[in-house]
């Protein structure tokens, strides 16, 4: 290739990877309504292939060690009147990431006051 058609071929490549970055962001801007509520996540095949066989057994794991971690703890939490605080922290929160978010998402599938 001559000169002329080597700078032609970079300057066209380097015009095109610059403005891939611009169009992806215009897409995120084009799927969200503002809303949080009405955002729509859409994970790539890659996230939900690794939410399947890694995130979701550990906070199935988390889960059930939290809950045997809240029946030990209970006598104590009873005591103190934080029995809903960490109920919620040892065995709500990581079941509801386990079996309530869609799969490669990182927000539950709804938003309830809790």
């Amino acid at each position: 290739m001559n000169l002329f058609r080597c700078t032609a071929l970079v300057l066209a490549l380097t015009t095109v990877s610059l403005a891939l970055p611009a169009q992806a962001g215009q897409a995120v801007e084009e799927n969200s309504s503002g809303d949080p509520m009405y955002t729509v996540e859409a994970p790539p095949a890659y996230a939900m292939i690794g939410d399947l066989v890694i995130a979701r057994p550990l906070l199935i794991a988390a889960t059930v060690i939290g809950a045997a971690a809240f029946v030990v703890a209970l006598p104590f939490t009873a005591a103190s009147g934080g029995i809903g605080d960490s109920g919620k922290a040892l065995v709500v929160d990581p079941g509801k990431a386990a079996f309530v978010r869609c799969l490669g998402c990182t927000t539950t599938g709804y938003n309830h006051a809790d």
